[in-house]
């Protein structure tokens, strides 16, 4: 059900249920929990991506149509593990998206730290329309992405976004053509696989975390991660690269 595949520092995850639009099960989630909470220390990035035409259609509603309310209230935090664990788990992630991603399959793409697009993607969240709520973490994760406004809509009506309407929106990070978001996502962590492993820690933990917070507690959080990440020997490095000009400047790319 979940296909990896190492290069250098970076790990490709796939989704593997093709013939079910690579929808997840429990036996999928548990997969990619395992993954994320095993993460080897030689990992620095993680590619996650859907084999066959879609990224992930969601929850697969045939292990659920029979649950009680105790039962379903079990499977849900059983998803907020998994997701968390991508979240705030030790490298950062990029999502590959491409044709369906839907439901759970958008609350999945939302816990990614980068999301890459290719133009068949189309976003959507049914569970108005089928009497059921998100329970991946979508109501946080999708409505901080979006806005509550726009998930809303898309709970109560069923509204269907194609993947330009998926970058205007600020779901996707960068939009490609078909068939090229996988060549992109590996470059991106390629890229992201060489910072420095503190920094990329502090980016990916305390950035969300910082916006829960009010704006005087998160200036101080801010500078604890500041003085903990430029006290880090990989840095004071990188640092004096760049005051001897060994370090490339920032320029437009």
């Amino acid at each position: 059900m979940l296909k990896l595949e190492q290069a250098g520092p970076v790990l490709h995850l796939r989704l593997n249920r093709p013939a079910k639009r690579n929808s997840i099960s429990d036996e999928l989630l548990a997969q990619i929990h395992t993954v994320f909470v095993n993460m080897p220390s030689a990992i620095k990035a993680v590619v996650l991506s859907g084999e066959g035409a879609h990224f992930c259609a969601g929850l697969d509603l045939s292990e659920v149509s029979e649950r009680t309310v105790a039962e379903g209230m079990l499977h849900s935090r059983s998803w907020h593990a998994c997701f968390d664990a991508i979240q705030f788990g030790p490298v950062p992630v990029i999502a590959v998206l491409h044709g369906a991603v839907v439901g759970g399959g958008l609350e999945l793409a939302s816990s990614a730290h980068i999301r890459v697009a290719e133009d068949s993607t189309f976003y959507g969240l049914p569970e108005g329309t089928r009497g059921i709520f998100v329970g991946g973490g979508g109501s946080v994760r999708i409505s901080r992405l979006i806005g509550v406004s726009r998930m809303t809509d898309m709970m109560l009506t069923g509204r269907v976004f194609d993947a330009d309407e998926g970058q205007a929106s600020a779901i996707s990070n960068y939009r490609v053509a078909d068939g090229e978001g996988l060549a992109k996502a590996l470059q991106l962590a390629q890229k992201i696989a060489g910072n420095a492993p503190l920094s990329n820690y502090a980016i990916t933990q305390a950035l969300p975390r910082i916006a829960d917070l009010s704006a005087s507690d998160g200036l101080f959080m801010e500078t604890l991660m500041a003085s903990i990440a430029q006290g880090d020997d990989a840095a004071k490095e990188r640092v004096r690269a760049f005051l001897d000009k060994r370090a490339a400047k920032v320029a437009k790319s």
